[in-house]
């Protein structure tokens, strides 16, 4: 029986007895706690905390679930998986033991034809909490199951929580007896790789109190009883299909199989490249799973979850033999077999193969240059004696080349080498907490944090006027001089305000700060040029005191910008609208990852795989001015968070937010949580030109633009350039891409010819270089410094002409340089007869860069390197010939 038909007759059977079919929640867990959904009974909890009313009092639901704190076992053994299908069936108050025993067991041994899945009722064992005698009982007297077929399970296995105080009760689970092949006799209680479970029934009967693992106490019975009961579809997959392990169902080993065919490898031929197999047909399929649910890699949270698969299971098939890339292959057979299963799948096809083929592109560059410093750490540590990598190696991987620790980790046992993962750490702690420090200095100028607190506790927090008003009165309740508290400030000094109410916006939210002035009442005059919030709830005005003494408890009159606030408020309101286009034309994955709202311009960073191409840049561009000429009402309303949720509101993933939330909203355009401060209707715009989007980062993508006067001022130049040009070369403006191109494609030919003449100049060079080949211990070694300039390539091309031009039966290295841009250029072969000495080029590569003072790696036939002393060539050569001499 396929997996789609188990799924099918699960549905099918439950809906028929009065169930409601739930569609299965996204992978995208809506609860703050997780990043993923573990269990199929998470997206219930709300009804079983009793937080929310639940659809109807019997749901049944297949619900996709991962799990990856075990992801290093995945592949080594056939019982470990990130991705599986939890099937359950709920009871909110109705039915309870008795109901859900006799409907678990009726659809286990009910006949196929009779819509259950046919299992041998012999076969079948059951365990029960140790003290629960009603669970028994019924199992026996109701259904018939022989009590030598029942087993009592203490608080460990039979009994369930959620891990706080709430609902919890004992469980009963449903095991099936897989024969001696399997170990030995004795039930579950003795063997659980034999008898595997099935089918967990969990009753929902009493509340716990606080308390650690499973030691709380039990604070009475539930008013409603409820049920929550799943069945793992992998698992009785594999014993319908009378397959051993997870792996060989259905919808993975057709994974395992195409993967084998991707790389030449026969699954069952190898147990190293069966784990390997294994890890990418596991993988694969809970990427596609992933990237369906909207999830784009990252190098945080759950992004950073699919990453971290995506890349292990690309790494896998380059170690099984894969030279190019194959993921859109494995992709199309996941979304193939799992598509009969969730449709959307097939309907998404495009912009999951997108988001899959994207990420391995930029893991196999990635693969490419780390590998290379990876394997010359693990040399410089095995040369120096010692078994652990440096945590100093790993962070530099991470940090320039954004190889994963994980990946180093895994790839430096390899080779027999442990990491200093706790030097790792330390340096990666050490990189956070400098960009803390720096995003500190913004908002609080190396002031002590304390003297801010110290005015928060004497004064209260600053209430914010500026959603309504552009000035105001208040009064003065902290100074801040040299970052520390004053009681006055005067003429000259750079000086911290902080007010009991304000009109200036601090920034915040991807908005810029007002500026302005505060006038005292004394005459003192303050010249306001940020505004920063250092602790949640107190505003400090940061400026120079222009005139006069400023004092504490000193009345002040407020007043902003007013041209600057609009020009901002502007580009806010812009924000939200390119945001919601966006979201339209490329779907909720272009979700905000950031965003900084100026004068008449703004930036906005977006999720997306791969460039947003042009024609969809301007459609969204015609969209959003579409909208200023609608003339929007923009509004904003206080509501609880779950209210602003239920509405559609867009929250920022990542963000914290409290009970009461700011809502704006654009017509029937937009609706997004948001502390900023905006138009009062989209026709104050004006004008809305994106300038452009560009990569800031792997899966991450950003809009550029101007808005109102500044996206004016910006057509009018662009305008008196198409006119400049159409007279430069004497044609209509919309004949100038095609002039343009034609002068363009004319220079590349030039281009072209001259490199031409460069390179059969350069390999003239060749014949002379190997005629003065000397003997160095019977090896011929080549070394020479050819014209300043020489490109890569043609220093390349040069050496192994070189190399082609003495015989093969005679051991040679050729080892060239030349300096480019006041920076040495080396590049190394050897053939055949020299690699058989143990002269690699990889090695002469690092002993010539060490000298030129930098780096190189490459294969043992041909490598190269650089650095950073042109003078030191000579000293590179001599080093070479010494490692030659050495080891022939």
């Amino acid at each position: 029986m396929e997996s789609a038909e188990i799924r099918r007759r699960w549905l099918s059977f439950f809906e028929e007895r009065g169930h409601t079919p739930v569609p299965s929640a996204s992978l995208i867990a809506d609860d703050p706690t997780l990043l993923l959904i573990p269990a199929g009974m998470v997206p219930f909890k709300p009804y079983f905390l009793g937080e929310a009313a639940p659809p109807a009092p019997r749901v049944t639901s297949v619900q996709k679930c991962v799990r990856t704190p075990d992801i290093e076992e995945v592949g080594r053994t056939t019982r470990h998986g990130t991705f599986f299908q939890m099937c359950g069936n709920f009871s909110f108050g109705d039915y309870f033991k008795e109901g859900a025993i006799t409907l678990a067991w009726e659809l286990l041994t009910a006949s196929v034809p009779q819509g259950g899945y046919g299992l041998d009722p012999e076969r079948l064992w059951i365990t029960v909490y140790e003290d629960d005698d009603e669970a028994e009982t019924i199992w026996r007297e109701k259904v018939g199951v022989p009590a030598e077929r029942i087993q009592r399970l203490g608080k460990k296995d039979n009994y369930w929580d959620m891990g706080v105080p709430g609902p919890c009760g004992p469980c009963s689970e449903i095991n099936y007896d897989r024969g001696p092949d399997f170990g030995p006799e004795g039930g579950p209680a003795v063997n659980d790789e034999r008898y595997v479970e099935i089918w967990n029934l969990v009753f929902m009967q009493y509340e716990r109190g606080p308390g650690e693992g499973k030691d709380y106490p039990l604070l009475g019975e539930l008013p409603s009883k409820n049920i929550d009961t799943g069945l793992g579809l992998e698992r009785l997959a594999m014993i319908l299909q009378g397959v051993r392990n997870m792996y060989e169902t259905d919808t993975l080993r057709v994974l395992i199989d195409r993967a084998g065919e991707l790389t030449g490898v026969r699954y069952g031929a190898d147990e190293r490249s069966d784990v390997s197999l294994r890890v990418i047909a596991d993988h694969m399929r809970t990427a596609v799973m992933l990237i369906g649910d909207g999830v784009t890699p990252g190098n945080e949270g759950r992004g950073y979850v699919l990453r971290r698969i995506m890349r292990r299971a690309i790494r896998n098939l380059r170690i099984l033999g894969a030279t190019d890339p194959v993921a859109g292959e494995l992709v199309d057979v996941v979304i193939t077999t799992m598509g009969r299963q969730y449709p959307e799948l097939i309907t998404d096809r495009g912009r999951i193969e997108t988001v899959a083929l994207a990420e391995e592109a930029a893991f196999l560059k990635t693969l490419r240059a780390g590998t290379n410093i990876l394997d010359t750490a693990v040399s410089e540590t095995r040369d120096a004696g010692g078994r652990v990598l440096p945590g100093e190696k790993a962070f530099l991987l991470h940090d320039t080349w954004g190889f994963p620790i994980d990946l180093t980790l895994e790839m430096a046992a390899e080779q027999g080498l442990s990491v200093d993962e706790a030097g790792f750490r330390r340096l990666m702690t050490e990189q956070r907490e400098r960009a803390k420090a720096d995003a500190r200095a913004k908002k609080t100028g190396h002031a002590d944090m304390s003297a801010y607190r110290g005015i928060a506790d004497a004064s209260g927090t600053t209430e914010f006027t500026g959603y309504t008003r552009t000035d105001g009165e208040a009064t003065v309740v902290g100074l801040l001089v040299g970052g520390a508290s004053s009681p006055a400030a005067h003429e000259g000094d750079a000086v911290e305000v902080v007010l009991d109410r304000t009109p200036f916006y601090a920034e915040g939210g991807g908005q810029l700060a007002d500026t302005g002035r505060i006038r005292l009442d004394s005459g003192a005059v303050v010249e306001v040029r940020d505004v920063q919030q250092p602790v949640p709830g107190v505003t400090v005005h940061k400026g120079v005191v222009q005139v006069g003494e400023v004092t504490v408890g000193a009345a002040a009159h407020c007043a902003i910008d007013v041209a600057r606030r609009r020009s901002i408020a502007r580009a806010h309101s812009a924000t939200h609208l390119t945001h919601q286009a966006l979201r339209d034309a490329l779907g909720p994955t272009a979700a905000q990852a950031g965003s900084e709202n100026a004068p008449g311009r703004f930036r906005f960073d977006f999720g997306s795989p791969a460039a947003v191409p042009s024609t969809v840049l301007n459609d969204v561009e015609q969209r959003i001015n579409e909208v200023l000429g609608r003339e929007l009402d923009v509004t904003a309303e206080i509501m609880s968070l779950d209210d602003a949720r239920r509405q559609g509101a867009i929250a920022e993933f990542g963000e914290k937010y409290g009970e009461r939330v700011r809502v704006v909203t654009i017509g029937d355009f937009s609706k997004e949580l948001c502390g900023g401060t905006h138009v009062h209707n989209t026709a104050q715009l004006g004008l809305v030109k994106l300038l452009g989007e560009s990569s800031i980062g792997s899966g991450v993508r950003r809009v550029e633009a101007l808005v109102g006067t500044d996206a004016y001022r910006y057509l009018a130049r662009e305008h008196t350039v198409v006119s400049q040009l159409t007279e430069l070369l004497k044609g209509r403006p919309e004949e100038l891409p095609e002039k343009v191109s034609g002068m363009l494609g004319r220079l590349r030919d030039a281009e072209k010819e001259i490199d031409r003449f460069r390179a059969e100049k350069v390999l003239r060079a060749a014949a002379g270089l190997a005629e003065g080949a000397r003997e160095v211990e019977g090896v011929a070694v080549v070394t020479a410094r050819v014209p300043d300039g020489t490109t890569a390539e043609d220093l390349r091309r040069l050496v192994l002409d070189v190399r082609g031009r003495i015989p093969a039966s005679r051991p040679a290295v050729v080892a060239l340089f030349t300096v480019v841009k006041d920076r040495p250029l080396t590049v190394i072969a050897t053939n055949e007869g020299a690699r058989e000495r143990g002269l690699r080029a990889g090695d002469l590569v690092r002993a010539a860069a060490k000298a030129l003072g930098g780096g190189g790696g490459g294969k043992p036939d041909v490598a190269q390197g650089g650095g950073q002393n042109p003078a030191a060539v000579d000293e590179a050569v001599e080093a070479v010939e010494r490692l030659v001499a050495g080891r022939s």
